[in-house]
């Protein structure tokens, strides 16, 4: 059996032993060979490969894309070891930035923080060996992301900060991640004036991004992700009005696939009925858009959203024995 389907299926069923062993392993080899200060002679076939894996899941179960990111880096740190040029070096660099990064983005979407942190830190390595501010900036607002949606408001924004002071006051794609990241964690943290301050500078950035900047790729703004960004972040400081807008324009740009970020934008929706009064409707919605998602999606963000609400709900309100069930499934 090829080692890329022995992992698939060890990370599959839920990334411990082997599975999370070789991820660990290849980073190490990744961090000891970013400091041996070598690189790979062919770097053309992996600038195409990490455009390519930029372009998301495409429908795919995120542990089938991180066996396969898996597969390319551990390729990757062997030719880390073949010493070149300077120029080659601060292209390889780059290259693992952005594989390396990816591999942190999917392993916080299966809720493997501790690792995805670990991952980051090596994203944040190579970028910063690369030279390029916006790809660590991007790193960053990227890592800010696992502090963010597990408890640790302060710490995201810390992050996410850092992210904007290297983005600088230039439009570009990693600065308004930046910002939208900070809008979200002052929001969670009850920092409402900082929170809108944030909001403001996102929807000013995205404004002046150019088209290229806007593609839909894990390192571009998008404005379906700009939305998604809104949404919650509005959605925390009940601006619910404001916050439904953003949840139509995210749907309406999502593509059909999009099985994770429909969720999450549902139980954006349901956290603003319920702070608009209508909790059976809430339950209702966070449900159906939970109890619908295949196994493998039942995990990680989803379940940490969707069981947030259900805890902040009244123990009388109508259908939150459903939302259990869907929840224990």
């Amino acid at each position: 059996m090829k080692r890329r389907d022995v992992l698939r299926g060890a990370l599959a069923a839920g990334l411990a032993g082997p599975g999370l062993a070789a991820l660990t392993t290849t980073r190490n080899d990744i961090d000891a060979a970013l400091a041996a200060d070598h690189t790979n002679p062919d770097l053309s076939y992996w600038e195409n490969t990490a455009e390519r894996y930029g372009y998301g899941y495409h429908g795919q179960a995120p542990a089938d894309v991180l066996a396969d990111l898996s597969e390319e880096v551990d390729a990757l740190k062997l030719l880390l070891l073949v010493p070149r040029t300077d120029r080659d070096r601060t292209t390889l660099s780059h290259v693992t930035g952005r594989m390396t990064g990816m591999i942190a983005i999917v392993l916080h979407d299966l809720g493997q923080h501790r690792e995805a942190h670990r991952w980051f830190a090596t994203a944040a390595r190579a970028a910063e060996r690369s030279g390029d501010p916006l790809l660590h900036s991007w790193v960053l607002g990227r890592e800010a992301m696992v502090p963010l949606n597990y408890g640790a408001p302060q710490a995201a924004a810390q992050l996410a900060e850092k992210a904007r002071h290297l983005a600088g006051n230039k439009p570009s794609a990693a600065a308004v991640l930046a910002a939208a990241v900070a809008s979200r964690a002052y929001a969670i943290g009850g920092h409402r004036d900082q929170a809108l301050e944030a909001v403001t500078a996102v929807e000013k950035l995205a404004d002046q991004l150019s088209p290229q900047q806007h593609a839909d790729t894990w390192f571009g703004y998008p404005m379906q992700k700009h939305h998604v960004h809104m949404s919650q972040a509005l959605t925390l400081l009940g601006e619910t009005g404001r916050a439904y807008e953003a949840q139509r324009a995210a749907l309406e740009l999502s593509r059909a696939p999009s099985l994770m970020t429909r969720a999450l934008i549902a139980i954006d929706e349901a956290s603003c009925r319920v702070h608009d009064g209508d909790r059976e409707a809430a339950v209702g919605i966070v449900t159906q858009a939970y109890g619908g998602l295949p196994a493998a999606y039942r995990t990680g963000l989803t379940r940490t959203r969707a069981l947030a609400l259900y805890r902040a709900l009244p123990a009388d309100t109508p259908g939150r024995t459903q939302l259990a069930d869907a929840l224990a499934s």
